[in-house]
C-alpha cells in the first residue's frame, strides 16, 4: 500500500460532503468551506484518505447547487475562493486529498452562455452551445425529465430548449467545440489550484445520439443503456481528452465517473486505461439485502474493473439516495432520485435498519478496492421522512406535487455536538436550512465519540484496521464455502494482521495471517470463522454470527475454500 508508482485511489476511502450540510461557521444556517476546514479533524480522526465537495460554485441553487452559473467561483453562500485555497490546504497539510465536482451535462438558466442564448434569435451562434429546436405546442421529441415532466421548456419565441434535470439546468451541447474547450479550462483552472481530483456530475449523460430520437417508453436514469440520451459511446472521446489533462499534473489527479449505468461492465467502459480511474459502484449500492445477489455482484464488478486494469468501487450512500440505515430495514436496494412517499412506513423499523448497516459497511470496507462514504453514515444517521411539506427543497418534490420526496431526507445538517438542534451545525441558536430532528442527540459525534459500541467507533476501528492491515484494501478476495446461501464469507489472504490477531499469528507459528469477512444476512445464528475476532458490527452469541451481523477474524494463511 505504500507502493509510489501505485495510484493511491485504488484503495483510498473518500468521504463525500455535501457542503450545504456539513458545518455551518457563520449561523446562516447553510454549511460552508470554512465550516469544514474547522472540522476536519473529524475526518482524520475517521481515517479516511480524501474527501469528496458536492459544487460550491456561484449558483441560483435551483437544484441545490448542481446548477451552476459560473464554474471558476465560489457561491457568497459558500464563501470565497481565498476560503476554498485555505481549505486545500488545511486538508493537505492533515494529508488528506480533496476532490471537487464538476458537473459537465448542463449550466444553470442563469449562466451568461444561456442568458446570451435566451435572448439570441433563432438559428443564432449562442443557441447552438445548447439543444435548442424549433417546434410547435408540442416538445420536439418525448424525452422525460428525471425530475419528471417533460424534458423540454419553451421559450418566448416558440423554440424549446433541453433539461434532463430542472428546466433551471440547461442541457449542453458537447458537438459544439466551444463547449469543449470550456471544461478543458475549467479542468485546469482547478487543477492548477491544487486539487487532487474530480468528480463528474452525470458523467453518461453528456452526449446525445444524432437527430434526438423519440425514447418511445418511460425510462429513467438507470436505463442509461437504453435511452438515447444516456451512456452513448461519444462520452468516452471526451474523457481519453480530460484523461490527457489530467495526466499533465503531479502528483497524480484522479477522476472518478458518476455513470448510472446497466451494470458492472458497461461501468468499465468509463474507466479503462485511457479514460477516467474511477466509476462509482451502484450496482452495489442498488443491491437488495440478499448474499447470493450481494455475491454475484460483488464477483461481476471484479471482474469488469480487472478487465480493465481499474480498481472496484463500493458505496452504500450518497445525496441522493435514501440513507442505507433506513433503506436497508426494507431489504431492498438504492435508487437515484430519494424517497417515495412510502418508504417512511417501509423503513419504520430503525434498530433492524441499523443493525444491517453496521454489518454492510464492514462488507464494504473488506472488498478490494476503493470506498465512498457519505457524510453522516459514520454515526448511523437515517433517512428523515417527516420533513415539513414547507421546509422541502429538492425540485423533485416540487414537480411530483409530493409524490415523490425527494432528496432532501438524506441532506439533513449533521449533528455534532448538544441535545437540542441545531447540534452543533451552527452557532447556538441558528436554524439550519433543513430542520432536524428532536431526537437525534443520542447521535451527535459527541455522544459517539467515547462509546466504545457507538456507529462512530464502529467505523474509526474499522477503518483504522484496514489501513493498517496488508490484507485489506486493494488485492484479492477468496470465497469461503458457507453455511447456507443467506451468509457470504471470504478471505482477504496474505500479510500479517495488526492488533490483537498477533496472537493468531504466533500459533501460525509466524506464518502470515489472511483477513475473513464473513456477514449473515439470514434469519438465524450461524457459526463464527474460527480465529481472532478483529471488529465485529454486533456481539457474538456463544460463538455464533447472529442474523444482520458482520464480522472479521484473523486467521492463519490457508487458500483455497474451506468451510466455516
Amino acid at each position: 500500500m505504500s507502493d509510489p508508482t501505485r495510484s493511491w485511489a485504488r484503495d483510498a476511502v473518500i468521504y463525500e460532503i455535501y457542503v450545504r450540510s456539513f458545518a455551518d461557521s457563520d449561523g446562516d444556517g447553510i454549511g460552508d468551506l470554512r465550516g469544514i476546514t474547522q472540522r476536519l479533524d473529524h475526518l482524520v480522526d475517521l481515517g479516511v484518505d480524501a474527501l469528496w465537495l458536492t459544487p460550491f460554485y456561484r449558483s441560483p441553487m435551483a437544484d441545490g447547487g448542481y446548477d451552476i452559473a459560473d464554474h471558476r467561483d465560489v457561491d457568497p453562500m459558500f464563501g470565497t475562493l481565498a476560503d476554498f485555497d485555505a481549505l486545500l490546504a488545511a486538508a493537505h497539510a492533515r494529508g488528506l486529498r480533496v476532490i471537487i465536482d464538476i458537473v459537465p451535462n448542463h449550466v444553470s438558466s442563469q449562466h451568461p452562455w444561456f442568458v446570451a442564448a435566451a435572448n439570441a434569435e433563432p438559428g443564432s451562434p449562442e443557441r447552438q452551445r445548447f439543444h435548442i429546436r424549433k417546434g410547435g405546442s408540442e416538445p420536439p421529441n418525448d424525452w422525460q425529465s428525471v425530475f419528471h415532466g417533460p424534458a423540454w421548456t419553451r421559450l418566448p419565441d416558440g423554440e424549446w430548449y433541453l433539461h434532463l434535470f430542472a428546466p433551471e439546468q440547461p442541457d449542453l451541447n458537447w458537438d459544439h467545440p466551444d463547449v469543449r474547450a470550456e471544461f478543458a479550462d475549467i479542468l485546469r483552472f482547478w487543477l492548477d489550484r491544487g486539487v487532487d481530483g474530480i468528480r463528474i456530475d452525470v458523467a453518461h449523460g453528456l452526449v446525445k445520439a444524432p437527430g434526438l430520437p423519440d425514447v418511445g417508453h418511460s425510462a429513467g436514469l438507470l436505463e442509461g443503456a437504453s435511452t438515447p440520451y444516456f451512456d452513448q459511446d461519444g462520452v468516452h472521446e471526451i474523457y481519453r481528452q480530460w484523461r490527457s489533462i489530467l495526466d499533465e499534473y503531479t502528483p497524480e489527479r484522479i477522476a472518478v465517473a458518476e455513470a448510472w449505468v446497466n451494470g458492472p461492465a458497461r461501468a468499465a467502459r468509463y474507466v479503462r486505461p485511457d479514460e477516467l480511474h474511477q466509476a462509482f459502484n451502484f450496482a452495489f449500492l442498488g443491491t437488495p439485502w440478499s448474499a447470493p445477489d450481494y455475491r454475484r455482484i460483488i464477483d461481476e464488478s471484479l471482474a469488469a474493473m480487472a478487465a480493465v486494469g481499474a480498481p472496484a468501487t463500493w458505496v452504500l450512500s450518497n445525496h441522493d439516495v435514501v440513507r442505507h440505515a433506513s433503506r436497508l430495514a426494507t431489504g431492498r436496494g438504492g435508487v437515484a432520485g430519494g424517497a417515495s412517499a412510502t418508504d417512511g412506513a417501509a423503513a419504520a423499523d430503525r434498530d433492524l435498519g441499523l443493525r444491517r448497516a453496521r454489518a454492510a459497511i464492514l462488507l464494504t470496507l473488506a472488498l478490494p478496492g476503493s470506498v465512498y462514504l457519505y457524510q453522516g453514515e459514520e454515526l448511523g444517521l437515517p433517512e428523515v421522512f417527516d420533513l415539513p411539506p414547507q421546509a422541502r427543497q429538492d425540485p423533485i418534490f416540487g414537480r411530483t406535487k409530493g409524490a415523490e420526496l425527494g432528496r432532501d431526507g438524506c441532506r439533513v445538517p449533521l449533528p455534532w455536538s448538544g441535545t437540542e438542534p441545531p447540534y452543533g451545525f451552527g452557532p447556538p441558536g441558528s436554524r439550519p436550512w433543513l430542520p432536524q430532528p428532536a431526537d437525534w442527540a443520542a447521535l451527535t459525534v459527541e455522544a459517539q465519540r467515547n462509546d466504545p459500541h457507538s456507529t462512530l467507533q464502529l467505523y474509526r476501528t474499522a477503518l483504522r484496521l484496514r489501513r493498517s492491515a496488508a490484507q485489506l484494501g486493494d488485492g484479492e478476495l477468496r470465497w469461503w464455502s458457507a453455511p447456507d446461501d443467506s451468509v457470504l464469507v471470504f478471505e482477504r489472504p496474505g500479510g500479517t494482521t495488526p492488533g490483537n490477531a498477533q496472537a493468531a499469528d504466533a500459533r501460525a507459528g509466524g506464518a502470515t495471517s489472511s483477513i475473513v469477512c464473513a456477514v449473515n444476512l439470514g434469519q438465524h445464528a450461524v457459526p463464527a470463522p474460527a480465529g481472532e475476532l478483529l471488529v465485529a458490527s454486533g456481539p457474538l452469541v456463544d460463538g455464533a454470527l447472529p442474523p444482520d451481523t458482520a464480522g472479521w477474524w484473523s486467521v492463519p494463511a490457508i487458500g483455497g475454500t474451506p468451510p466455516m
